[in-house]
């Protein structure tokens, strides 16, 4: 599993070369959020894994960076092969790349 960090995640935002995941809860999804990111809680993931596909590049999004870690491992065990976790999850994303989304 590659470690990518928020400024990465947004180049790859910008050029279309990633679905991003946020595996945060639906409260956590409410108090902050990124436009454009595909929202599929942990607990659904299981359930859910045809919504992704398996041969592209999908970086992992949550708070801070503990339960992407998890996500990315588990979807690198039902074969996906280009997986990331982001580091710092929203909480780096609000600090570093948009101070429009609230920290929490």
């Amino acid at each position: 599993m590659e470690h990518i960090d928020v400024i990465e995640l947004y180049r790859r935002m910008s050029a279309g070369t990633a679905t991003v995941v946020d595996v945060r809860t639906d409260d956590e999804l409410a108090l902050a959020a990124i436009d454009g990111v595909r929202h599929i809680p942990m607990h659904e993931l299981p359930e859910r894994l045809g919504e992704l596909n398996p041969s592209g590049h999908i970086a992992v999004l949550c708070h801070h960076g503990i339960r992407s870690e998890s996500a990315a491992a588990f979807l690198e065990t039902r074969g996906f092969s280009s997986v990331s976790s982001v580091d710092g999850g929203i909480d780096a994303w609000s600090l570093h790349v948009d101070p429009n989304v609230p920290r929490y």
